[in-house]
């Protein structure tokens, strides 16, 4: 009867790990993540967590939902998108009223770059031409004018022409074909355009310090799942230093996520992105997020203009970033090295 006994061992083995698993199955908790159509550069860190399976690790089951900006900030706001990474977007819902939460970053800086055939060189030299944006109301629209009417005193309309796209991977054969003069995009798609021949005659970083890509979500979705936000949160804190430092799962997150297939062009991107992105929010770049976004609607007469901007700090929950960071034994980014 030994070998009775022994399949009985066994299969009461084989249907304790069959439950154990399906119990670790069931505790993955399902959770939304907005993507701009296309990917962006400026959500890397996003991207490596899902492809190294970090999310994964912290118990989440990520599915990425493509929409342009404007429609993840109406997503989330609605409570049909849990993690929402438009800053821009969302800062002008906070103030107008919207109840929202800041929960972490991804991008130390503003990584969007005008870039042109070569006919252009320098940005004063837009006047008159015709530029690739995305929506209206998503940062790679928004930014756009932002910069070129803040610090060149273009506007849309009066002295450039502009045609929207859904995605970023649309503009670059858009350039090549003379459609539009010029385009504004991520870092690394800008790396891609310069692949092919195209000039880069600007950074939005270079005059609007900020953080970009920072997620946010509904203050109701935070309060009812705190647990499910510090496991996100500490699943982006893990991503930002892997992407640091482990180039090959980096390379397959952007080729995945971001739909680009040539390696050098790839290895490119890694090698100029890399030490950019940082969980943590620093006070002023973020703070500057609300501050631009407040100037911009004072020009469109949505602000008045003696009113201050209030502390944009209320909006964030900055001690749970903080117990995150530390619990992972995050490590600040240190801008400028490579």
């Amino acid at each position: 009867m030994q070998w009775l006994r022994s399949i009985v061992q066994i299969s009461v083995a084989l249907a304790v790990a069959t439950l154990s698993f399906a119990g670790a199955a069931s505790a993955q908790t399902k959770i939304t993540i907005g993507k701009v159509v296309g990917g962006n550069g400026l959500h890397i860190s996003s991207y490596v967590a899902d492809v190294a399976g970090i999310f994964k690790e912290e118990g989440l089951e990520a599915r990425f939902v493509s929409l342009n900006g404007k429609a993840q900030v109406t997503a989330g706001l609605s409570g049909s998108l849990d993690f929402v990474p438009i800053p821009s977007g969302g800062a002008q819902a906070a103030l107008n009223g919207a109840e929202i939460r800041y929960i972490v970053g991804q991008s130390m800086s503003s990584q969007w770059v005008f870039v042109t055939r070569g006919d252009i060189t320098k940005v004063e030299d837009l006047k008159g031409k015709t530029i690739g944006y995305g929506r209206l109301g998503s940062a790679d629209y928004d930014e756009g004018a932002t910069y070129l009417s803040r610090f060149f005193n273009l506007q849309v309309g009066r002295d450039y022409k502009v045609i929207a796209f859904q995605g970023e991977p649309e503009r670059i054969p858009a350039l090549l074909n003379k459609d539009i003069d010029a385009t504004m995009v991520s870092a690394a798609f800008a790396a891609q355009a310069v692949s092919m021949g195209m000039k880069v005659i600007g950074r939005t970083s270079d005059k609007m310090p900020r953080v970009g890509g920072t997620f946010w979500a509904p203050k109701a979705y935070v309060d009812k799942n705190p647990e499910t936000v510090a496991k996100f949160t500490r699943s982006i804190a893990k991503a930002v230093m892997l992407l640091r430092t482990n180039k090959e799962i980096s390379v397959k997150a952007i080729k995945e996520h971001l739909g680009l297939t040539d390696d050098k062009v790839v290895s490119a991107i890694w090698d100029e992105l890399h030490n950019v992105f940082g969980a943590e929010l620093p006070k002023d770049l973020f703070r500057e997020i609300f501050e631009s976004r407040r100037l911009d609607m004072i020009a469109e007469n949505q602000w008045p203009k003696d009113k201050p901007l209030p502390d944009p700090e209320q909006f964030l929950l900055r001690a749970q970033l903080e117990t995150a960071l530390k619990a992972v034994n995050y490590v600040p980014t240190k801008l400028g090295t490579n």
